[in-house]
């Protein structure tokens, strides 16, 4: 059975955090790959008119490109609406019946899972693996695996406002995306 954990998001832009928290997952759990997930639409945020899916998409491919065990997997990009988690893994499990599925989530998340969309249906299809964010609790009642992540406070907001005020964003994220963002003026630039 091939092992693959699931970093979704919105990727909005790639960065730093994102690859280790991949990396880390990778390596602790043995897994066989991790799928990058961008989602469309996600129903826990309100959809930021930041940049479009093709860009973010792009970005990503720049992000992960040289390994080999990070794959872009498109299913909620393709999809019209919210993305529920219950039902991309729903398809996903009928899809590749020889997967076996670890869906990573920051400590935020955690602290969400009880509003999560049909979360106790979800549970049955999908193994949570839990990484630490700061100033989050990683109390819950849901059964979560956690591994340790060395502690990088970077979001993409805080690199949206940094691109938007001038400010230099060189070691928060590849520099190929640091390209992709200047060379299509995204946030700002």
């Amino acid at each position: 059975m091939k092992k693959v954990g699931i970093l979704g998001g919105t990727f909005d832009p790639p960065h730093y955090g994102h690859l280790l928290i991949a990396n880390e997952v990778l390596s602790a759990l043995q897994l066989d790959e991790i799928w990058f997930m961008p989602n469309h639409e996600p129903p826990h945020k309100k959809k930021q008119e930041s940049v479009m899916d093709e860009d973010r998409l792009q970005m990503l491919k720049l992000a992960i490109a040289g390994n080999p065990d990070f794959v872009i997997q498109p299913i909620e990009l393709e999809r019209i609406g919210p993305s529920y988690t219950a039902d991309t893994m729903k398809i996903l499990n009928h899809d590749y019946p020889d997967h076996q599925f670890f869906f990573i989530i920051g400590a935020d998340m955690i602290e969400y899972l009880p509003k999560w969309h049909k979360i106790d249906e979800l549970v049955q299809h999908v193994q949570f693996v839990g990484v630490e964010r700061p100033s989050y609790s990683r109390q819950t009642d849901f059964p979560v695996l956690y591994v340790d992540v060395p502690a990088i406070d970077i979001s993409s907001s805080m690199i949206r406002d940094r691109v938007r005020f001038g400010k230099t964003v060189r070691y928060l994220l590849p520099d190929p995306v640091i390209d992709y963002i200047e060379e299509k003026h995204l946030y700002g630039t």
